[in-house]
């Protein structure tokens, strides 16, 4: 069997990175011998979390363009010359069959001189608005897979595949682990759960209002397990006393937190949107407005035009108590949400990634 290089680029967040993870540990399944590299950005998170997945890394001086704090980018087209002339460097030396792009900073001058130098390229875009990023190397790839429809807008309709956003594995089995998930969270099964997510590092208005809900939630008789987040455990944690509720600063054992939870409560970044697809329980989304384009709005929106769930923007929060109780006491409107967020699953999102990587391979 040829033992392939696989070069893989992506990084910035946990929605560029654990994708790119997931497609490195498919294409290790089918090809045992192949040799993998990753192509990060110097200070970000993917320069521990690759590898501790188990895969070596490498990391380019590169950060993106600053839109509010426009003297921040002074040193930006240094950045990019020195990220160009890295990469360059690495494929040289490397040779690599492939290179696969998540987004992210890094992915940009990595696929840009894989291009140059003849190598086969694909993209793997998580959101229905791309970033930029991957706008601009949608022109040069040979495949572009996404997890969203109408993204002709953005790139040659020949190049796209709908293949979905990886998730993990151990998602898919969640209806197996309820009782395991009861027992770990320690909940009590005649009351109906909710679960918080703001992401790793937290949501300070999704926080926010948890705090000033805390007696409602009670008064609602329901039990939460609230991850926090990193930078908010501190101050959150001394609610964990309550007993209707847990303070997480980060939950480890996701998949049962799903299969425990009646009702998520999160942030609408693309990998939390597929997961919560897959679980094919009632959200009701809160997307941060202060990300790039607005993306997390488009893909709450996508989700919940198709009726699979509720989108609360940031400035109508304080219709949450009658958007919450409407939703908790009504089990039909519960079950109707639930039907349609899993009509919108892809659970083979990974597998149909890298059977458009074993083309471009084979080609």
């Amino acid at each position: 069997m040829k033992q392939y290089n696989i070069l893989i680029s992506g990084g910035g967040t946990g929605g560029h990175i654990y994708p790119a993870i997931a497609i490195a540990n498919e294409i290790k399944l089918r090809y045992p011998n192949a040799k993998f590299l990753f192509v990060g950005a110097k200070d970000k998170m993917e320069m521990e979390k690759v590898p501790k997945a188990g895969y070596e890394i490498e990391g380019l001086w590169i950060s993106g363009i600053q839109r509010k704090q426009l003297a921040k980018n002074f040193n930006f087209p240094f950045k990019m010359i020195d990220s160009l002339l890295k990469a360059r460097r690495i494929i040289k030396q490397f040779k690599p069959d492939i290179a696969i792009g998540t987004g992210g900073f890094a992915s940009g001058p990595t696929l840009i001189m894989a291009n140059k130098r003849g190598v086969p390229t694909l993209i793997q875009e998580q959101n229905s608005f791309p970033g930029i990023t991957n706008k601009l190397l949608g022109k040069r790839v040979q495949k572009i897979c996404v997890a969203y429809d109408n993204l002709e807008r953005f790139f040659p309709k020949e190049k796209i595949v709908k293949t979905g956003n990886p998730v993990r594995e151990d998602l898919l089995l969640i209806h197996n682990k309820v009782d395991e998930a009861i027992e770990h969270f320690n909940l009590d099964i005649k009351k109906q759960t909710i679960l918080i997510l703001g992401g790793s590092l937290g949501a300070r208005k999704i926080n926010q209002l948890v705090e000033s809900n805390l007696d409602f939630f009670k008064n609602q008789n329901v039990q939460v397990i609230w991850q926090c987040g990193k930078l908010y455990f501190d101050e959150y944690k001394k609610y964990d006393e309550l007993t209707h509720v847990q303070v997480h600063e980060f939950i480890n054992k996701m998949d049962l937190a799903y299969a425990a939870t009646n009702i998520t409560i999160s942030r609408a970044g693309a990998s939390s949107v597929s997961e919560l697809c897959i679980v094919g329980k009632p959200v009701i989304f809160i997307p941060s407005p202060n990300v790039a384009e607005d993306h997390q709005t488009k893909n709450a929106k996508s989700i919940a035009d198709q009726h699979g769930a509720i989108l609360l923007p940031e400035s109508d929060l304080d219709t949450f108590p009658i958007v919450f109780e409407t939703l908790i006491k009504d089990r039909g409107k519960q079950e109707h949400l639930s039907e349609n967020i899993k009509e919108l699953a892809l659970p083979s999102a990974t597998i149909n990634i890298v059977n458009e990587v074993e083309k471009l391979l084979n080609q």
